[in-house]
Protein backbone atom coordinates (compact mmCIF):
# COMPACT_ATOMS: atom_id res chain seq x y z
CA UNK A 1 0.00 0.00 0.00
CA UNK A 2 1.14 3.55 -0.70
CA UNK A 3 0.56 5.92 1.68
CA UNK A 4 0.28 9.85 1.00
CA UNK A 5 1.45 11.67 4.07
CA UNK A 6 0.86 15.44 4.48
CA UNK A 7 1.93 17.36 7.42
CA UNK A 8 -1.19 16.43 9.55
CA UNK A 9 -0.26 12.94 9.83
CA UNK A 10 3.23 13.22 9.42
CA UNK A 11 4.73 12.51 12.75
CA UNK A 12 2.42 9.91 13.56
CA UNK A 13 2.91 8.14 10.41
CA UNK A 14 6.45 8.63 9.27
CA UNK A 15 8.07 10.11 12.70
CA UNK A 16 6.69 7.25 15.29
CA UNK A 17 6.88 4.89 12.22
CA UNK A 18 7.78 1.01 13.97
CA UNK A 19 9.18 0.39 10.32
CA UNK A 20 11.51 2.36 8.04
CA UNK A 21 9.82 4.55 6.26
CA UNK A 22 10.29 5.83 2.49
CA UNK A 23 9.48 8.71 1.38
CA UNK A 24 9.19 10.31 -2.20
CA UNK A 25 8.87 14.11 -2.53
CA UNK A 26 7.32 14.67 -6.08
CA UNK A 27 5.30 16.76 -8.31
CA UNK A 28 2.79 16.63 -10.64
CA UNK A 29 4.76 18.70 -12.84
CA UNK A 30 8.08 16.34 -12.91
CA UNK A 31 8.41 14.02 -15.83
CA UNK A 32 11.11 12.54 -13.78
CA UNK A 33 8.88 12.09 -10.93
CA UNK A 34 6.72 10.03 -13.45
CA UNK A 35 8.85 8.18 -14.48
CA UNK A 36 9.25 7.03 -10.77
CA UNK A 37 5.83 6.68 -9.89
CA UNK A 38 5.23 2.69 -11.00
CA UNK A 39 8.61 1.75 -9.48
CA UNK A 40 7.62 3.15 -6.33
CA UNK A 41 4.05 1.46 -5.98
CA UNK A 42 6.16 -2.16 -7.04
CA UNK A 43 8.34 -1.21 -3.65
CA UNK A 44 5.02 -0.72 -1.95
CA UNK A 45 4.09 -3.77 -2.84
CA UNK A 46 7.10 -5.54 -2.28
CA UNK A 47 8.03 -3.88 0.89
CA UNK A 48 4.05 -4.51 2.41
CA UNK A 49 4.43 -4.60 6.23
CA UNK A 50 8.21 -4.16 6.41
CA UNK A 51 8.70 -1.02 4.93
CA UNK A 52 6.33 2.42 5.01
CA UNK A 53 6.29 3.15 1.31
CA UNK A 54 4.34 7.13 0.51
CA UNK A 55 4.65 10.34 -0.96
CA UNK A 56 4.53 14.12 -0.46
CA UNK A 57 3.98 16.40 -3.33
CA UNK A 58 6.37 18.96 -2.74
CA UNK A 59 4.34 21.58 -3.91
CA UNK A 60 1.45 20.80 -1.49
CA UNK A 61 3.37 20.20 1.00
CA UNK A 62 6.16 23.16 0.95
CA UNK A 63 7.00 22.61 5.16
CA UNK A 64 7.85 19.34 4.57
CA UNK A 65 9.60 19.52 1.58
CA UNK A 66 11.38 22.43 3.49
CA UNK A 67 12.07 20.59 6.72
CA UNK A 68 13.93 17.87 4.82
CA UNK A 69 15.79 20.48 2.15
CA UNK A 70 14.31 18.88 -0.69
CA UNK A 71 16.00 21.47 -3.77
CA UNK A 72 15.56 19.23 -6.58
CA UNK A 73 12.96 16.04 -7.27
CA UNK A 74 12.41 13.02 -7.21
CA UNK A 75 14.22 13.34 -3.90
CA UNK A 76 13.63 9.98 -1.56
CA UNK A 77 14.29 9.62 2.12
CA UNK A 78 14.59 6.85 3.99
CA UNK A 79 13.77 7.57 7.87
CA UNK A 80 14.16 5.27 10.16
CA UNK A 81 13.32 5.73 14.19
CA UNK A 82 12.26 9.25 12.79
CA UNK A 83 15.78 9.97 11.76
CA UNK A 84 16.82 10.68 7.88
CA UNK A 85 19.06 7.42 7.62
CA UNK A 86 19.32 8.23 3.62
CA UNK A 87 18.55 9.99 0.81
CA UNK A 88 18.51 9.01 -2.96
CA UNK A 89 17.86 12.32 -5.65
CA UNK A 90 17.14 11.77 -9.11
CA UNK A 91 15.66 8.77 -10.76
CA UNK A 92 17.09 6.03 -10.38
CA UNK A 93 16.58 2.22 -11.57
CA UNK A 94 14.39 0.42 -8.75
CA UNK A 95 17.02 -1.87 -7.78
CA UNK A 96 19.15 1.13 -6.34
CA UNK A 97 16.17 1.70 -4.11
CA UNK A 98 15.79 -1.58 -3.03
CA UNK A 99 19.40 -2.02 -2.27
CA UNK A 100 19.09 1.20 0.46
CA UNK A 101 15.76 -0.16 1.90
CA UNK A 102 17.12 -3.79 2.34
CA UNK A 103 20.42 -2.06 4.49
CA UNK A 104 17.91 -0.47 7.03
CA UNK A 105 15.85 -4.12 7.24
Amino acid sequence: MEYRFTKDSFEKEVLESKEPVLIDFYADWCGPCKMMAPVVEKLAEKYEGKVKVGKVNSDDEPELAQMFQVMSIPNFVIIKDGKVVDRVIGAVPQQALEEKLDAQL
